[in-house]
This record gives structure tokens, C-alpha cells and sequence, in this order.
């Protein structure tokens, strides 16, 4: 693991690299890579990893799926469904607002 975590608030049109994002998240780079090939992790990936790059909001659904598996210890596809569970919790929580649902 890494020593220096990163902290801060990313803009969206900044990106960060593989090396960046598992620094932010305090994991190794092959926990990144492992949860973008089993799909539970996107941003913008090519063929070459060292040209993969993430933005802010792949920043937060990598915290939270980590934040499940050391919690839980979840496996990620576990931790993946309880992620997208949440999120939708959340959009349909935010959608009755509006509509004055409440």
C-alpha cells in the first residue's frame, strides 16, 4: 500500500492515471485494474493500461467500493452491486424531491 494518501476534491475535467487513483485510494494499482476488467469500475480505458484515466466520479465509486469490501469484506462483484443499490437509492430519494415526494 501506499504511504501518501491523496485528498482533495478532483475537477471534472481533470483526470487522474491508474498510479494516481490507487494512490487516492490507498490501494495498489492492481486493485484498480482488477476492478475495471471485472467491470464494476469504469473511466476512460484503453488497450495500454498506462494510458487509462479517471475522473471524479470514478474517484468516489472507487472510495465506496472499497469502503464495502473492507467493511463487509465484500467480494467486488458483491460490493458492486451494493454501490449501484445506493446510488439508485439516491437518484430516486433526489427524483421525489422534486417531484415533492416525500
Amino acid at each position: 500500500m501506499h504511504d501518501d494518501i491523496l485528498t482533495g476534491v478532483l475537477l471534472d475535467d481533470v483526470a487522474l492515471t491508474l498510479d494516481e487513483l490507487a494512490r487516492a485510494c490507498n490501494v495498489e494499482t492492481e486493485w484498480v485494474v482488477r476492478h475495471v476488467q471485472a467491470g464494476v469500475l469504469g473511466g476512460e480505458t484503453s488497450v495500454q493500461v498506462t494510458s487509462w484515466r479517471f475522473r471524479s466520479g470514478d474517484l468516489a465509486r472507487a472510495r465506496r467500493l472499497l469502503r464495502v469490501e473492507r467493511d463487509f469484506d465484500a467480494n467486488e462483484d458483491l460490493a458492486a452491486l451494493v454501490v449501484d443499490m445506493a446510488d439508485e437509492i439516491r437518484r430516486l430519494r433526489a427524483r421525489m424531491r422534486v417531484l415533492g415526494i416525500d
